[in-house]
């Protein structure tokens, strides 16, 4: 066998960077989950996962801040079955809605109701899954999908964590209720998580500048449960001369000590997520992004789970949002494994 060298080109058909580790030999594990059913605007996530497993291929794995992460192992997980055709049939259930504005007539109501039967099962299979591979002591990440693919993987961290914090990065607060009529709407992620999962002590709320009234007015009735950083106070620090390392250090200390990182990929500038499906001027650069990830780590929070979502592939030809994803993917692994404290890990 040819012994593995870590600055050599990924060999073709291997694993996620390059890598060919077994889920048993890894310290991280990779849920895919390419599901879309509910998306309102721009589509394509359900392509992200592939996409970001082929960009992967391009990513230096040693890093400057995270050191070797690639020496615990990193695993890619077989999407759950029947999560493709789960999307394809609830797709075609739920384009009459979206086009309709919701489901305001009868018929449209029950393809509501069994968009959500699908949404259940998808929820069912990510919650077991990344329930299984947590309790045999794995790092489990999400990488979605649209943003609702999220609540089985944070429904299993908040079961194994009781009273984690969520640190939630994201142009929308994703607190609506129903968003169209579907119960599980990526933009009601949050929504779900806080009313449904009572583990979760503390959701912060970062780079958000895309809400409404109804949003705004749960976040108030919270009582602090929901704290929201909204992407217009972080540019008035800056503009204003308050560090954003400084700012960092004050939102991550809301969290309690272990954390769920949950990145909805149009949390960042869209100029680096151009054909994310609800792109919003403003949020986070990418250095911003690593430095609150970095942020967490130094404040001592444990790193119990993650998600990345939203991130939809370009044309043919254009990689830039899988690029930028699988960089940043490897960035919250790095991060994340520093943060337990049990992993082969090394900073030169």
């Amino acid at each position: 066998m040819v012994p593995f060298d870590p600055n050599a080109a990924a060999a073709p058909g291997s694993g996620v960077y390059g890598l060919d580790d077994s889920p048993d030999r890894s310290a991280v594990v990779l849920l895919p989950a390419p599901f879309e059913a509910t998306t309102s605007y721009g589509g394509g996530t359900a392509g992200g996962p592939a996409a970001i497993l082929e960009a992967s291929h391009q990513v230096d794995l040693w890093d400057a801040e995270t050191g070797r992460p690639y020496e615990s192992g990193i695993a890619w997980l077989p999407e759950p079955e029947g999560v493709a055709r789960w999307n394809r049939e609830a797709l075609e259930l739920a384009r009459p809605i979206i086009e309709a504005g919701g489901a305001r007539g009868s018929s449209l109501a029950d393809n509501a109701r069994q968009v959500d039967a699908y949404c259940d099962r998808m929820n069912g299979a990510v919650r077991a899954i990344a329930a299984e591979w947590s309790a045999r002591g794995k790092l489990v990440g999400l990488v979605g999908g649209d943003h609702s693919t999220a609540f089985g993987a944070i429904a299993a961290a908040s079961e194994a964590h009781p009273g984690l914090g969520i640190l939630h990065v994201d142009a929308h607060a994703d607190l609506r209720r129903d968003f169209e009529g579907f119960a599980w709407s990526h933009a009601s992620i949050m929504e779900n998580v806080s009313r449904r999962l009572p583990g979760v002590a503390r959701i912060v709320q970062v780079a958000v500048r895309d809400l409404c009234e109804e949003e705004h007015e749960a976040i108030e009735r919270s009582g602090g449960r929901i704290v929201t950083h909204h992407d217009s106070d972080l540019a008035r620090n800056a503009l204003e001369g308050r560090p954003f390392a400084e700012w960092a250090r004050a939102a991550v200390s809301l969290l309690p000590d272990a954390v769920y990182l949950s990145f909805d990929i149009d949390g960042l500038d869209p100029a680096l997520c151009p054909h994310t499906g609800t792109p919003v001027p403003g949020g986070l650069s990418f250095r911003e992004a690593c430095h609150l990830l970095r942020a967490v780590v130094h404040a001592g929070k444990r790193i119990v789970g993650f998600d990345l979502t939203e991130v939809a592939p370009g044309p043919p030809g254009n990689c830039w949002d899988a690029n930028v994803a699988a960089r940043l993917l490897y960035k919250m692994i790095g991060w994340a494994l520093l943060s337990r404290r049990d992993h082969s890990i090394s900073k030169e």
